[in-house]
């Protein structure tokens, strides 16, 4: 075998993807809330990109500010009246001269300065404005405490021996955030970097358990709902209208038989009548079976909505207005374009602006194409779903991400990204995008549904029916059917769980 080297030259057509194009990407898929944040961060990172505060406009700023290479002398528009020259005119009164004055020092003494020279600056004013960014922290809420702080504290002032205190520390350090006690004694003897007694541990067990909330520390469901009737028992208020002896009966014995809704077994064995013992399970069903998500726990992510969709009436049609759009609000500083344009300073700073200058177009340019993707989208969305709006959800239309692609003329990834993680603010309730999206089939009216849809009609049936005579899924197939919809039995088992709908047993009343 012989190996030899040759050149040769070749065509070939290949696709990449340019710096710019990848962050038009990323710009596009943000949500809104983590682009506030890569706008901030933008804003530290590059001395040319500013805000503009109150949303005011500024000419010459934006995308379309392109840098030249060369200026006109004498030229003067891109001057702020606060930079003009003060020139006090001979042979006048000299009131327009000080009505210029008292501008400029009004402007001096405003919050803008800061933003509109890039400097962190701030000039305090004199009639007493509060710095927003300050106000803003000190409106922001605090770090709730977490369960083993509260249970900490309250440890703190229970009088037990010196090694039961640290058996209890030890103990609530082992608390999930549930508030039980997952964990063996003996393998939290075994793991505890302090030494600790196997009996100060369950002496710690004890006394945890009466502290607040009710029923921390418990080891399963059934004893931390026998702690919370406890703690109810010793209030004399809240034992009103209780019976103890059913409901802790129910709870230590009849857990099981109750999830199974097997009410007249539980009468027959307990020797009480189904209404007692119905209305004991609807006094136990506001006992709490996470005692420790009572303290602290997970704020709910805040929803912004990126866009908002209302009916109006004179053109009958639904109108999308975008929300919070930060684009209009961003320029690159006159300032610094002007010293690139007059070639002032060296080449290596000249260079350092001009690639910052170059960022800052891109960036309000990808910010601008995302609106302008969204609300397309948007629109699309809500032309196809107009039932939907006029309705209700049983009217949900299928609607694949390649037929919306396919009317704007866009890539199908681009409709996926611009979808993401957004949300629309509709009279109907704040809806993620992506919802209407979906598959569905066609009725035998040839009505086409998403499956959402389906699951709502499924819904509307189960919450119709008889309760002493509940559905089966067979029966809930027949009904579906007369309305032009076939499914077979697995699926309605399927979308009855997705809903969290029980079983037919389970639904039954006594």
């Amino acid at each position: 075998m012989q190996l030899s080297q040759s050149m040769g030259v070749r065509m070939e057509q290949r696709q990449l993807l340019t710096p710019r194009m990848i962050q038009s990407m990323e710009i596009l898929q943000l949500p809104l809330m983590a682009l506030e944040e890569r706008i901030e961060q933008e804003l530290q990172n590059n001395p040319v990109l500013e805000l503009r505060e109150g949303g005011q406009e500024t000419a010459g700023d934006g995308p379309d500010a392109i840098v030249e290479s060369t200026v006109q002398e004498g030229r003067r528009e891109d001057f702020s009246e606060a930079e003009k020259p003060m020139v006090v005119k001979e042979n006048s009164d000299q009131a327009e001269d000080f009505e210029r004055l008292a501008k400029i020092s009004e402007y001096f003494e405003n919050e803008d300065y800061a933003s509109m020279t890039g400097s962190n600056f701030r000039v305090s004013s004199y009639d007493g404005e509060r710095d927003k960014k300050l106000d803003a922290m000190n409106n922001t809420a605090a770090r709730g405490i977490t369960l083993s702080e509260h249970l900490l504290g309250q440890w703190a002032f229970v009088e037990c021996t010196p090694e039961v205190r640290k058996a209890g520390e030890v103990l609530i350090n082992n608390i999930d955030a549930d508030g039980y006690i997952r964990t063996p004694l003996e393998q939290i003897q075994k793991d505890s970097k302090t030494p600790v007694d196997l009996e100060s541990l369950q002496q710690a067990v004890k006394l945890v358990q009466t502290m607040e909330p009710a029923g921390v520390g418990a080891r399963d469901l059934q004893e931390c709902w026998l702690l919370q009737l406890d703690a109810i028992e010793r209030d004399e208020e809240m034992a009103q209208g209780h019976d103890f002896d059913l409901e802790r009966a129910l709870v230590r014995d009849h857990l099981k038989d109750l999830s199974m809704n097997r009410y007249p077994q539980i009468s027959k064995k307990l020797a009480r009548d189904i209404t007692d013992i119905q209305a004991a399970v609807k006094r136990i069903g506001h006992l709490h079976p996470y005692p420790g998500k009572q303290i602290g726990g997970e704020d709910a992510p805040l929803i912004t909505p990126d866009a908002i969709v209302y009916y109006d009436e004179d053109s009958d049609k639904y109108e999308i207005e975008m929300t919070n759009d930060p684009a209009p609000n961003l320029y690159i500083s006159g300032m610094w374009r002007k010293f690139v344009k007059e070639k002032k300073g060296d080449k290596e700073a000249r260079e350092f602006l001009m690639n910052n200058i170059r960022n800052a177009r891109w960036l309000i340019e990808s910010i601008q194409q995302r609106k302008s993707t969204i609300t397309r989208v948007i629109r699309a969305v809500v032309d196809a779903q107009r039932e939907f709006f006029d309705k209700g959800p049983e009217h949900l239309k299928p609607l694949p991400m390649i037929n919306v692609a396919d009317q704007l003329g866009i890539h199908v990834a681009t409709v996926s990204r611009a979808v993401s993680e957004k949300w629309i603010q509709t009279p109907r309730g704040v809806f993620p995008l992506r919802r209407f999206f979906s598959g569905g089939t066609t009725s035998d009216a040839g009505e086409e549904m998403s499956w959402d849809a389906v699951k709502e009609k499924l819904k509307a049936i189960i919450d119709n029916e008889d309760k002493k005579n509940p559905l089966n899924d067979d029966e809930i197939v027949d009904k579906l059917k007369e309305q032009g919809i076939e499914l077979a039995r697995r699926t309605v088992a399927k979308y009855r769980k997705i809903l969290d709908i029980p079983t037919a047993r389970q639904r039954k009343t006594f």
